[in-house]
């Protein structure tokens, strides 16, 4: 006797059973559709992109490559800063570029924390993209022997802009800590005037210290953002503002649940401008009736954190845990 399943009519049952694991595959690729979708709209809505040309589409969000010797920054060779041509974050230093006959840039190096390096879906190569938005750039080679750092960064023209030096010398830098590095981060990253962020640790008399010997109150150093603005766009006052709204600054021995001597609230003033204004804006606060418990240091050494650190809100998605902007003045 025929294997039957007795419906409506009568059907074999290898076959209903085909039939329930193809209409469970198409579930399951629709759901991962959909988190897909959701993941990357959630990205594209918390970061300013800057529109992009057919051709800049074909290579930063296609993942193509330009013509070799085409590109404008092959044969480039002034003094600055190259950056992401979609979001604008910068990612190398014409220190780093050099000429290896490839019809591309090449770098032997990137700025800490500004790259990221995925294996190629041809199994082979190793890609590079933005760590800030995920742009492509091209691709990264080791053991060519061409520089002193073994490494080549290879770099469609296209997927980068070029600041020149002149320009990035006006820039200004200022250094806050107000809790985790990574909250503070978040809200300073796309504030009006930033064009960098970097958070780091400073304040202590350790070298190159680590994540994990900071937290184990081995070195005296504290989590901080080292932020890069435009003076022209903004001024050092709107920042210190902003810094004193997303944290509490009468907070003594941490802020919210991270407690510790790492998380107190400090501004490390670069320069007597920085500190006059900080103390004013202390002062402003402490007449509306905060009782303000941010210290004032003078700005030492910045120690870069780890690579895993940096932009972690906007790599990973959620929100600050223990930051949050009230409006104090």
């Amino acid at each position: 006797m025929e294997n039957y399943v007795w419906t409506a009519v009568k059907v074999p049952r290898a076959f209903l059973m085909l039939l329930m694991v193809f209409v469970g595959f198409n579930q399951t690729q629709c759901q991962n559709t959909s988190n897909s979708n959701n993941s990357k709209n959630i990205k594209e809505n918390t970061m300013k992109l800057n529109p992009l040309s057919k051709e800049e589409q074909y290579v930063i969000l296609n993942k193509g490559t330009e013509r070799p010797f085409t590109g404008e920054y092959t044969d480039h060779f002034k003094k600055g800063t190259y950056v992401c041509r979609q979001c604008n974050a910068p990612l190398y230093r014409s220190d780093s570029k050099f000429h290896s006959g490839c019809g591309w840039p090449s770098f032997d190096d990137e700025i800490k924390g500004a790259v990221n390096k995925i294996p190629d879906a041809d199994g082979h190569r190793t890609e590079i993209t933005c760590a800030r938005c995920g742009g492509h750039l091209g691709h990264v080679f080791y053991g060519e022997q061409l520089t002193e750092k073994n490494t080549r960064h290879c770099v469609n023209s296209i997927s980068m802009k070029f600041v020149e030096e002149e320009t990035t010398n006006e820039l200004a830098k200022a250094v806050f800590a107000g809790g985790c590095f990574w909250g503070v981060e978040y809200y300073f990253q796309n504030a009006k005037g930033v064009i960098s962020t970097q958070v780091g640790y400073t304040g202590g008399f350790t070298e190159n210290p680590t994540y994990k010997e900071v937290c184990a109150h081995k070195t005296g150093h504290i989590e901080a953002l080292e932020v890069t603005y435009d003076p022209k766009k903004t001024t050092y006052e709107e920042l210190a503002r902003l810094f004193f709204e997303i944290h509490d600054p009468t907070q003594a021995n941490g802020q919210g649940n991270d407690i510790g001597p790492q998380y107190l609230s400090v501004i490390f003033y670069i320069d007597d401008t920085q500190k006059e204004t900080a103390e004013q804006l202390i002062q402003v606060l402490k007449d509306k009736g905060y009782n303000v418990a941010t210290q004032l240091k003078k700005a030492s050494v910045f120690w870069p954190a780890e690579d895993y650190h940096q932009q972690y809100y906007e790599k990973g998605g959620g929100t600050p845990y223990c930051h949050k902007r009230v409006s104090k003045f």
